[in-house]
């Protein structure tokens, strides 16, 4: 694993609040940030098992507290998914994400009385707002595309989900200090409330939360323009851009230009990564951390000079080329660890954000914010003079890709 394990701790996240609230974008967003670090992480939702089993198209008084037809199905439906997140823990699972409203105190008195048994902790995730327009906007957006709604109206559907909010606050009650762990995220970020935070791991995902906001800004990936390097396939290295390269940098600017955006730039240290996002004329920000994977005593080498003078090396490069270390170098692990505080960073910004940096640096960083797992990442496709588009959506990202001409 990447990161050094504390004494074995396995949590179960188990979100809180009323519907619309954000728990779900929450959610999938602690389960990335874990699998890329290294944690084996689970998330289930509740609602899947619900649709699942019982059909998607429920009206809003199926969630009724006093609907004795449909109550005890709802509650054998949360019962499922708790019941194989704790098998799943049984196979060496470390943290679990429980993504339900869970608005009741019996619920959560359950559900840690579970775990419990099971040794496993619980750290409590509430997310509060009382906005109205923030509620609506959050409805509109990512819930009326719900199967629930295959087939409705916008309208009907948008007064069907305000419904079965109105259903869940009838029980809802806030997460209590007498509970145990705990964060709130209140109003989307504004406030952040912990309790009872103990060991390694709490902590860390407690600050993480800490970080993340809700936004809709565009995250821009590219790699430097081709360098002199790229043209005598050597890696590593400071070498400067070819023709080709400058070219790229002055079409980079002008995809900037034509776009309703002016991001935040970042750049690693290195000469061929600051040139290129020169041209766009703001101002930007070199972070060491976003600099190339170091090749150690390869550096500045091709891989068919690797393959004669380090035979060895080079085998193992290709057998495990996640967790390979150049000699004196990094591996891919070793960038994820120097990428968290720029991960922490972006999940902060509120603003659209260029990052232009290389090709391993990058595949970490789509890999995060894609969400695949770690041993992937050396593998994914981040190609020259090419710009990656994500906007967040509640679960994830839609993803673009422009090739520009140089």
């Amino acid at each position: 694993m990447v990161l050094q394990r504390h004494g074995g701790q396995k949590i179960a996240v188990v979100m809180v609040g009323l519907p619309a609230r954000g728990k779900t974008f929450v959610a999938r967003k602690l389960q990335r940030y874990l699998s890329w670090l290294g944690y084996s992480t689970l998330w289930v939702n509740v609602g899947d098992y619900r649709r699942a089993r019982a059909g998607a198209q429920q009206p809003a008084e199926y969630f009724a507290p006093d609907n004795e037809a449909t109550r005890e199905e709802r509650e054998g439906f949360a019962m499922a998914a708790l019941d194989d997140l704790l098998a799943w823990f049984k196979k060496d699972g470390e943290v679990g994400i429980y993504d339900a409203t869970n608005a009741d105190r019996t619920r959560r008195d359950i559900i840690r009385k579970e775990c419990s048994a099971a040794g496993v902790g619980v750290l409590f995730v509430e997310t509060i707002c009382d906005d109205p327009k923030i509620i609506d906007a959050n409805v509109r957006r990512n819930k009326l595309g719900l199967p629930d709604y295959a087939g409705m109206s916008a309208d009907d559907a948008f007064r069907d989900f305000r419904g079965r909010i109105a259903q869940y606050e009838r029980t809802y009650r806030p997460v209590e200090d007498e509970e145990g762990s705990y964060v709130k995220v209140v109003d989307a970020g504004r406030q952040v409330i912990s309790n009872r935070i103990e060991g390694y791991l709490s902590s860390r995902l407690a600050f993480f939360l800490m970080q993340i906001r809700p936004t809709e800004r565009a995250i821009l990936l590219s790699r430097h323009g081709e360098s002199e390097f790229n043209l005598a396939d050597r890696i590593g290295g400071d070498a400067p851009l070819t023709e080709r390269g400058r070219k790229y940098a002055e079409a980079l600017a002008n995809f900037v230009r034509e776009r309703p955006i002016e991001p935040v730039v970042w750049t690693s240290t290195l000469q061929r990564t600051v040139a290129t996002a020169a041209a766009i004329g703001h101002e930007t920000e070199s972070l060491r951390a976003l600099d190339e994977i170091d090749a150690g005593v390869c550096d500045g080498l091709t891989y068919e000079e690797i393959k004669a003078q380090w035979p060895e090396e080079f085998a193992s490069r290709a057998g495990n080329k996640f967790r390979y270390r150049y000699p004196r170098g990094e591996s891919y692990a070793d960038v994820i660890l120097r990428l968290d505080p720029v991960i922490v960073e972006l999940e902060g910004l509120r603003s659209p954000v260029l990052i232009v940096a290389h090709q391993a640096v990058l595949r970490a960083l789509y890999g995060y914010l894609m969400g695949k797992p770690q041993d992937e990442c050396p593998y994914l496709q981040v190609p020259l003079h090419t710009v990656i588009q994500l906007t967040p959506t509640e679960t994830g990202y839609d993803e673009e890709r422009f090739l520009l001409p140089v």
